[in-house]
């Protein structure tokens, strides 16, 4: 973790809590964030809902004047017309969402995904003054067959081939195999991708993107790792799934400077 770059938490509800047990989950966790004096300057929180609950969180966020940071589960790459479902960067930017998660491997085996079609989801989210996070990954198969870093690698550069140097942007590196499986990958091993992540950054983008733009682990994280994850140099922050939908979890993963020492085994 490079102190330069402030961490984000973020929190992918995934198909989870109607707008109700939103705005409940929402209050409950700035009031355990709040009891437990949780510094919103030094790690940022983000919470991404179900597109149905984004205007109850949004107008909850803004009347309490809570530090959290609002984004979208997906987005459309197109800015409007006949496209029944889709959501546009237009409409998220509008409810002022902040960030919006991009390429998620469940968006790319259910709906087929390509790099291609993240890539334009991706620059659709940029248009639209959204900060996505790209997501890329490796299956088990992937892994064994190529090793760690290749197919993420190999993800991120079709996407960031449509975008600037100058562009803002997240990278999330989610192994397909640690997500929900309850075994997150090694610290050591996370920190191994991000590094590589980061040197596709720096050949794509240069030295300046490539030294400020946070790359996040996800996969199984909980309280109980994550501040392994957080000693490495490369990881900047966690895409947090399932432990995202427990207010105790959640926010215990949130408060991780607090577990974070210098003598931490790897």
């Amino acid at each position: 973790m490079d102190t330069l770059r402030r961490p984000l938490i973020a929190g992918n509800w995934k198909m989870n809590l109607d707008h109700l047990q939103s705005i409940a989950f929402v209050q409950k966790l700035a009031w355990a964030l709040k009891d437990a004096n949780y510094q919103a300057n030094e790690v940022e929180i983000g919470v991404f809902p179900p597109f149905t609950d984004l205007r109850s969180v949004q107008t909850l966020i803004n009347a309490d004047s809570l530090p959290f940071a609002l984004g979208a589960q997906d987005l459309s790459m197109h800015d409007e017309g006949a496209h029944t479902g889709d959501i546009s960067g237009a409409f998220l930017r509008a409810l002022e969402c902040e960030y919006v998660i991009t390429g998620h491997s469940e968006r790319r085996a259910d709906h087929g995904e390509t790099d291609e079609v993240v890539a334009a989801k991706t620059h659709a989210a940029i248009k639209h003054a959204l900060v996505p996070i790209i997501c890329v990954g490796e299956s088990a198969e992937d892994l064994e067959l190529h090793g760690a870093s290749k197919v993420p690698c190999d993800q991120l550069r079709v996407v960031l081939a449509s975008l600037a140097p100058t562009d803002t942007y997240v990278v999330a590196y989610e192994p397909i195999w640690a997500i929900g499986s309850g075994q997150a990958a090694t610290s050591s091993q996370a920190q191994d991708v991000a590094r590589a992540l980061r040197d596709v950054i720096r050949e794509l983008h240069g030295d300046s993107a490539a030294d400020s733009t946070r790359i996040l682990y996800g996969g199984s994280v909980k309280s109980g790792n994550i501040a392994g994850f957080m000693k490495k140099d490369d990881v900047d922050g966690a895409l947090v799934g399932g432990a995202s939908l427990s207010v105790d979890e959640f926010s215990a993963i949130a408060r991780f400077p607090q577990h974070v020492t210098l003598d931490q085994e790897n």
